[in-house]
């Protein structure tokens, strides 16, 4: 009796023809491939370690669909994907053609909690919590998204520095953060608190403002700055 295949993984050549993405691609039109089939095609192929399906998989999940689409920096994407430099590289590039070929559907802008939630409720999926920072121009219109940090959130993981370092070289006006709680329940913890205190005491030195700190639960959202009393107090002790 042979050995047991401790971690089957599904491969694509052991899909039948009709379900490889590339053959329902041709077949049925790209409006018939999930986005991680449209994300195998763009790669080609996987690592050692991850099959394409997986990998494709894990990029989409993990990272959340409109911060992947929104996402511009190579580095980010091979560091915090664990990606090769030539896949990082063909993720940005294919996003960044299709923005410029037929760009957004409408630009975003993101005036209150509630069009935050919308923008940004994929998140809810996600296994680990997720730090995002959300930047802004003067109008409140979307400049840049980004991942900052995966991992439960706390002041040591997410530094001011990782925050702002994305606010200053998109020369943007405005900061939202949001994150989720893989638990389901979006009232901010301790950890959540302090680190929007600590921002805030950066946001005053750097003259970029944080507009709000939104979590995401399974059904709906927390908002640091509709919390009053929670948001006064990081107000107060932020200058």
């Amino acid at each position: 009796m042979g050995k047991p295949n401790k971690s089957y993984k599904l491969r694509i050549r052991d899909l039948p023809e009709e379900k490889k993405p590339r053959e329902k691609l041709r077949k049925y039109g790209p409006a018939s491939l999930k986005n991680y089939e449209l994300m195998a095609v763009v790669l080609g192929k996987g690592t050692r370690r991850e099959g394409i399906l997986e990998l494709s998989k894990r990029i989409m999940s993990q990272y959340g669909d409109q911060a992947v689409l929104s996402q511009g920096d190579v580095d980010t994407l091979e560091k915090v994907l664990s990606l090769s430099p030539v896949q990082a590289c063909q993720v940005v590039a294919a996003f960044e053609l299709g923005k410029r070929l037929f760009g957004r559907s409408t630009e975003v802008f993101l005036r209150s909690p509630e069009e935050v939630f919308e923008y940004a409720k994929d998140m809810a999926r996600l296994k680990k919590e997720h730090l995002r920072g959300l930047y802004l121009d003067t109008r409140n219109k979307l400049i840049r998204d980004e991942v900052i940090a995966i991992g439960t959130l706390n002041a040591s993981l997410a530094h001011p520095r990782e925050i702002f370092h994305p606010a200053i070289d998109s020369h943007a006006a405005a900061i939202l953060l949001v994150h989720n709680h893989p638990s389901g329940d979006p009232s901010p913890s301790k950890d959540d608190i302090e680190l929007t205190k600590q921002v805030h005491k950066a946001s005053k030195i750097l003259d970029i403002e944080v507009l709000d700190h939104v979590i995401i639960g399974s059904q709906n959202y927390c908002s640091l700055k509709e919390s009053t009393e929670i948001w006064h107090t990081l107000k107060q002790q932020g200058t």
